[in-house]
């Protein structure tokens, strides 16, 4: 089983911790949080996982090598522009028929071995691992009619939302959805539903955070340890 792992990005929203490391290598607990990923991968039977680096890319290769250590090959895809979160697929050519594809910067329980074969045996073309998340908005919240009078007001709602948790699976027919250059998953979203593929949303109960958000990633840290027989 092969993972590609998207660890290019710049880290904006983690600035300044960034400044220094790129963001695959912020830690939690005593581990980065990209160890934490290959060290489940491994656990869950991939033998192979490809990096798509940008950013700082040779820290990142100084750090995983050949991946020797955790028993698992990993090679490395530089990209030399941004290219979004799909774009950097299309400069790997040794994508087997399904892999997956998940951020560098996810701390999560899931149990990416069942995630892969619900993915084959779902005939999908691809797969998104979802979370249900609470949006809390901290305003008063005015809805109003188009003569803008006032219709009702809700004190701080709270919205409950189905988001993906940037783990997927997929086929490897994606990439003739996917051109040359910056292509997002939002956008391969909208290709794949335009042309009618069918797309797998696998809910997860567990533990996700994504750790590119402050907020997150400070209750990463402050759980991990309490909760690190859930990850390893």
């Amino acid at each position: 089983m092969h993972a590609v792992i998207l660890a290019g990005g710049m880290g904006t929203r983690l600035r300044p911790y960034t400044i220094v490391l790129p963001k695959p290598l912020m830690p939690v607990g005593e581990y980065p949080i990209l160890e934490v990923v290959v060290r489940q991968l491994a656990k869950y039977g991939f033998s192979r996982a490809t990096f798509a680096v940008n950013h700082q890319a040779d820290l990142i290769r100084a750090y995983f090598g050949d991946g020797r250590k955790w028993g698992i090959d990993i090679d490395y895809s530089l990209e030399r522009e941004p290219l979004g979160t799909m774009g950097p697929l299309k400069l790997i050519s040794h994508l087997p028929e399904n892999f997956l594809v998940m951020n560098g910067d996810i701390l999560t329980d899931l149990n990416f071995n069942t995630f892969y074969f619900d993915h084959l045996s779902s005939g999908s073309i691809f797969s998104i691992s979802s979370y249900e998340r609470t949006q809390k908005v901290d305003y008063g919240v005015l809805k109003t009619d188009e003569y803008k009078s006032l219709l009702s007001f809700t004190e701080k709602p709270e919205y409950y939302l189905k988001v993906s948790m940037g783990v997927y699976m997929a086929n490897r027919d994606i990439l003739n959805h996917i051109p040359n250059g910056f292509f997002g998953f939002d956008n391969l979203m909208h290709s794949l539903i335009k042309d009618r593929c069918k797309v797998s949303v696998c809910a997860h109960k567990g533990y996700w955070l994504d750790i590119g958000r402050p907020d997150d990633y400070m209750q990463a840290i402050d759980e991990f340890e309490q909760l690190k027989s859930k990850f390893l």
